[in-house]
């Protein structure tokens, strides 16, 4: 099963970060296979999603919970879907260079399939989408407030 962790300190601040993460209605304007996104709720401390994704001729939706904890981070819940399982999360800690940004994925789709055609590119689509948060951070809050980020790290699990 996929898993990809990262770890990266970034030039903005831990509030900025968050909510940027936490505009999953905005996802298909930035985000790489985000084809849709609908909120059905949200408070200060959670938010309900549809997403839907697609990659080459696969596209499928899924819903799920995600736990918001400004500005600390987001801990996502699947509820439903085409995944056997999706844990993810996000955590931003204040760190004199910005923000240390820690971002976990794991998931497991029902459909071999879909599995299969994922895993071929999965370590790479997940890059192509930190980079992307990355990337509407610089468009959304401009040219980064503090000194260049640290260098990343990451570690990625399967396949």
């Amino acid at each position: 099963m996929p898993t990809h962790a990262e770890s990266r300190v970034v030039a903005y601040r831990a509030e900025q970060l968050f909510d940027l993460v936490a505009d999953v209605g905005r996802y298909p304007q930035f985000l790489p296979w985000c084809a849709a996104a609908r909120i059905r709720t949200r408070t200060t401390e959670e938010l309900v999603a549809d997403l839907t994704i697609g990659f080459g001729p696969f596209r499928e939706s899924f819903t799920s919970r995600v736990a918001l904890d400004r500005p600390a981070g987001l801990r996502v819940r699947y509820e439903n879907g085409p995944f056997r399982y999706l844990n993810n999360h996000w955590t931003f800690t204040p760190d004199p260079r910005g923000c240390k940004v820690d971002f976990f994925v794991d998931f497991e789709f029902r459909s071999r399939l879909l599995q299969s055609a994922i895993g071929v590119v999965f370590h790479e689509a997940v890059r192509r989408m930190v980079n992307a948060f990355l990337k509407r951070a610089r468009e959304v809050y401009g040219p980064p407030p503090v000194p260049a980020a640290a260098p990343a790290s990451s570690t990625a699990i399967g396949a």
